[in-house]
């Protein structure tokens, strides 16, 4: 659909989903941005609930996270491209 882009998700404390959210392609873009938004949204639940779940953020991994960063690892859950 592209080939680069870049994911925003802006959260609010009280609020159970995102309050803004929006996708950048960086001009790479070969379906419309529709198409795009479309298929980001429908990957995963976005409510805090839905992104704790899926990411499995529950199990204390912070001293990994810490020692090494926590991007670019293909290890943590958020590192996996995810397909439908």
């Amino acid at each position: 659909m592209a080939d680069r882009c870049e994911v925003q998700l802006a959260y609010a404390i009280g609020q159970k989903y995102p309050v803004s959210k929006a996708i950048e392609t960086f001009g790479t873009i070969k379906k419309s941005q529709k198409q795009i938004e479309d298929f980001a949204w429908s990957l995963m639940d976005l409510s805090v609930a839905g992104i704790v779940e899926k990411l499995d953020l529950r199990k204390p991994i912070y001293r990994e996270t810490a020692r090494y960063g926590h991007f670019g690892n293909e290890n943590y859950t958020w590192e996996k491209v995810m397909k439908l």
